[in-house]
């Protein structure tokens, strides 16, 4: 790698002086890494984790991050690792940066998930490392402001996020926001100190590894970052596994370089080092700029439109752990009901260690079949032994009676709705008491000036849409009966024939509060690649005041998280490609989200335990009207999506709106 660096004259333009560009690495170390085997973990070890130790050696301080599950399964296979990264730790060749016991998804899981996480994490680390780390790598770079306090209270000093997908949404930021420390506003009004990482770079820095890239290539773009005031920039914040072992994830992944891609790394980093222009620091270092201009400000990171960012591209949205892969919805369900279980029977670390490995983000993407079979019988035997399993649906009386007709008119003291029967009882217009107009239901086609939205639109209706298939929805006759139970409730029990098998669809609109229920089961035997979007509760726009409306919903928080609206343009279920159904979403981990104005709310509440669905929020002015639509996705489609039932039979799924008054 003798490669002359430009000299720092050259490397402003203009001829200004250059000034020092502080660069740190940090490396991601996970041996429940999806698509490795367990028989393949101590070859990770030995051609992975030994060449990073010598790495931070010969050229620390670096950046290690690692579960406590991963750490656990090191100190059980090769005691020796364990022991010479605590001597470097203690050396100050290595920083140690934390993760939880687990790598789970902040924003899909309860805050008391991730709170355990973090907890037992940090005990782990200090057992075997003698050190609690104070920055965190966000997992998965899965960011919410609602875990800001999570970390916080954790004994956290500083996360670390992606830069890349934020900054998208966020034009209003100044240009040396990037290369600054700055912090990060939490959804309880508290922040923490935020170091970014860059997509852009740890890619540029695998591909120099892999033979991809020229060293005088990477030289030359890693020169283009020096600025005319000091900066930092984050080198690697990704996977050691990519170097000298191949997970085998993909068919396009390079040869494997063997010993030799350390080797690169090595010299890379000596050649940076060597450079007066570059600053090497541990990443912690990163924060001494903290009084440089355009450093600590109090950023979102968050928006209406990207709720969640993720890291690299967007087919790395929220929708990947949480409605693909095998069978990421039933699964999810299955810890939603364990969590609950732990609750109910304040039970000990040692089971919450359990849930959270059970909800690692590796199960849900791209898991082998040897280690998916072990995972859903290990899943299975915690979720008998804490889950509370839904009850049965019961069939309807003798006394209910046939509708008849294409409208059906139903009113309880608390609301009145209109249902289309013709649409498979989608809802035409639904009013609350206390709402001064119903303010959801059905837009007819015409309504919008813009040919992308000339449809018809519903509430309550179930769309499932595969590539390259007609789409199937529940909009069409069906055959129904009505009836009260003892509450004064009206039920309403439906079934819709569709090519892939019926629906069967139980709605209850109730007597004693503003609220209809959703109970809905679909006897399909085959659940292939595609997207399912549920309930599509539609805005009436000329009922709600454009300028107040907002989404209040969590995203992992033990607050909740509010999103203006006015004048946003906001599209979670727009795809990305013809692989990705969706772009963004959020988690809805307490099971609710709000939407309206000031005057006129409505809460829907999804039933986690069933199936802890997706919330999608489509939001945009169109031609002089407002088009506001929130879904609930069941199922999306990525790479990852690989049908494997955990628990073959119908799937159902239970939501309710009811009207959140003011």
């Amino acid at each position: 790698m003798n490669v002359p660096l430009p000299s720092p004259s050259e490397k402003v333009a203009d001829g200004d002086a250059a000034a020092t560009l502080g660069l740190f690495a940090l490396f991601h170390l996970n041996l429940a890494f999806s698509s490795i085997a367990e028989d393949r973990r101590g070859d990770v070890i030995s051609n992975c984790y030994w060449p990073l130790l010598r790495l931070a050696r010969d050229h620390g301080p670096i950046g290690v991050e690692l579960t406590g599950y991963t750490l656990e399964e090191i100190a059980a296979r090769d005691p020796a690792w364990i022991a010479e990264a605590k001597a470097l730790i203690g050396a100050g060749r290595i920083e140690l940066i934390g993760s939880g016991y687990a790598q789970i998804i902040g924003p899909l899981v309860p805050a008391r998930v991730s709170e355990a996480n973090l907890r037992i994490g940090n005990e782990i680390y200090e057992r075997l490392l003698g050190v609690r780390p104070q920055l965190a790598l966000v997992n998965e770079q899965a960011y919410s402001a609602g875990l800001v306090g999570l970390y916080c209270d954790a004994g956290y000093r500083a996360i670390l996020m992606d830069w890349d997908n934020p900054a998208v949404h966020h034009p209003e930021w100044p240009a040396e926001t990037r290369y600054l420390p700055q912090r990060a506003l939490g959804a309880d009004g508290r922040s923490i100190a935020l170091l970014w990482t860059s997509t852009v770079a740890f890619q540029k820095l695998q591909r120099l590894a892999h033979g991809d890239l020229t060293a005088a290539d990477y030289l030359s773009w890693l020169a283009a970052r020096i600025g005319k005031t000091p900066r930092t920039l984050c080198l690697y914040a990704s996977d050691a596994e990519v170097f000298g072992f191949r997970p085998g994830r993909y068919r396009t992944e390079e040869e494997n370089g063997g010993g030799k891609e350390w080797e690169t790394l090595g010299a890379a980093f000596a050649a940076i080092k060597a450079d007066t222009a570059y600053a090497w620091l541990a990443p912690s270092g990163a924060l001494a700029l903290n009084g440089a201009p355009h450093a600590e400000q109090s950023l979102r990171l968050e928006s209406a439109a990207c709720p969640v960012p993720v890291k690299k591209q967007r087919k790395y949205n929220l929708s990947r752990w949480a409605v693909t892969g095998r069978d990421d919805i039933a699964i999810n369900a299955a810890c939603e009901r364990i969590y609950h279980g732990l609750v109910a029977q304040n039970t000990p670390d040692t089971a919450w260690k359990e849930l959270c490995y059970l909800w690692s983000s590796d199960f849900r993407t791209h898991i082998t079949d040897a280690r998916w079979q072990a995972f859903c019988g290990r899943l299975a035997r915690c979720d008998h032994h804490y889950g509370r399993q839904p009850i049965p649906l019961s069939d309807p009386p003798a006394s209910a009676k046939p509708c008849e007709g294409r409208y059906l008119e139903i009113e309880t003291p608390m609301l009145a709705a209109t249902l289309d029967r013709r649409r498979g009882m989608a809802i035409h217009t639904l009013r609350f008491r206390g709402h001064k107009a119903p303010i959801l239901g059905g837009l007819s086609h015409g309504h919008f000036d813009d040919i992308a939205l000339q449809a018809d639109w519903y509430t309550g209706d179930c769309v499932f849409e595969a590539p390259g298939e007609p789409k199937i929805t529940d909009l069409e006759w069906c055959d129904a009966k009505l009836w009260s139970d003892n509450n004064g409730d009206r039920l309403i029990a439906a079934t819709i024939p569709t090519p892939n098998g019926p629906i069967e669809k139980r709605l209850r609109f109730h007597a004693r509060s503003p609220r209809v229920d959703f109970d809905i089961t679909f006897h399909w035997a085959d659940w292939g690649r595609g997207s399912l979007r549920l309930g599509h509760f539609t805005v009436l726009p000329k009922h709600v005041d454009w300028d107040a409306l907002s989404l209040v919903t969590h995203n992992g928080g033990r607050e909740s998280e509010t999103y203006a609206l006015a004048g946003q343009t906001v599209d979670h279920g727009a795809p990305v490609s013809f692989l990705v159904s969706a772009s963004y979403g959020f988690g809805m981990t307490e099971g609710w989200a709000e939407l309206g104005d000031r005057e006129n709310r409505i809460r829907i509440e999804v039933n986690r335990q069933t199936a802890p669905l997706l919330g999608l929020l489509h939001h945009r002015a169109a031609g002089g009207s407002l088009f506001c639509q929130l879904q609930l996705s069941a199922l999306e489609l990525d790479e990852t999506r690989k049908p494997s039932p955990y628990r073959d039979g119908p799937r159902r799924f239970r939501f309710s709106v009811n009207a959140a008054l003011p």
